[in-house]
């Protein structure tokens, strides 16, 4: 039945290419060797006004693997994740003023790129969990019915196949008509990633999703990051280097709003190539 769903939901949502590109590929000057490139971040500066958030960063991002940015509040981390979907558009004066991000080879900052699209592609959930003030299964429906879909059969199985992928479905199968509001806190980020895996997106982005999580609500968000890499790309901002370590396959450290190491998180965490990388994983500053 899961592939029934996933089959349904694929071509219910399927979509032209974001926009076509034909420059070749830049260098990055930071890739840990994958061929398998998803995002392509190429000499990018970012500014907020006046301020520059972002100097000169340059990595590539694999697909289906988990990408962690670590660093002290401040360092430029979020921002750049906000960047893989425009996000910081919405805030006035918040611009990238130099390179290019790709993603599948497109630059998402081009003028005909839809970001309509781009945001159903790179999905993306928050610190604090967001559910819509609406019941557990139209929390789940509510984009693909944006989308277009309508048929209550493929909403019924997206629903059940897409809580069922967020390891939650066994929790509140009984309960999908009720206020998503009632959920408790981990359940409900749960049920935001849930959301946003519902749409079929390529690349989900996660901006310290367990901030505000105990220790178990944690675990069961950790357990199900690792178990969606099979199909999605997931980016993710942690100020936890331990939930680094546990949740992912990178890990690029930031700096004052530059990208210091980027490197295979096992070599990160035991022998990293930059002693700024070595003190701040050390506790020496933070």
């Amino acid at each position: 039945m899961e592939h029934e769903v996933s089959t349904q939901v694929k071509t219910a949502t399927a979509r032209e290419p974001i926009a076509v590109s034909s420059a070749p590929a830049q260098e990055a000057v930071f890739s840990t060797g994958k061929t398998n490139t998803i995002i392509e971040i190429d000499r990018v500066d970012f500014h907020y006004g006046a301020s520059k958030a972002l100097h000169d960063i340059s990595l590539k991002i694999p697909e289906k693997e988990v990408t962690a940015f670590i660093g002290p509040s401040g360092c430029g981390k979020s921002t750049l994740l906000r960047c893989f979907n425009r996000m910081n558009d919405l805030i006035d004066h918040a611009r990238v003023t130099a390179g290019e991000i790709k993603i599948q080879g497109t630059n998402i900052n081009a003028s005909d790129v839809d970001v309509i699209e781009l945001r159903r592609r790179v999905g993306m959930v928050f610190q604090k969990s967001n559910p819509f003030p609406k019941s557990i299964y139209e929390n789940i429906a509510y984009g693909l019915r944006i989308a277009g879909v309508g048929d209550r059969s493929t909403l019924d199985q997206t629903v059940e196949s897409s809580l069922k992928g967020a390891a939650l479905w066994d929790e509140v199968k009984n309960r999908l008509n009720e206020s998503a509001l009632g959920l408790s806190g981990g359940q409900q980020q749960r049920l935001c990633i849930a959301r946003a895996i519902a749409v079929q997106p390529q690349i989900i982005l996660m901006d310290e999703p367990c901030s505000a999580l105990d220790p178990i609500a944690t675990a069961k968000v950790e357990e199900l990051i690792a178990s969606l890499t099979d199909r999605f790309t997931i980016v993710i901002v942690t100020h936890n280097m331990q939930q680094a370590t546990r949740c992912s396959d990178q890990t690029a450290f930031f700096y004052l709003g530059k990208l210091i190491e980027f490197d295979n998180t096992e070599k990160i965490f035991s022998n990293p190539s930059q002693k700024q990388t070595e003190d701040y994983i050390s506790g020496r500053f933070g």
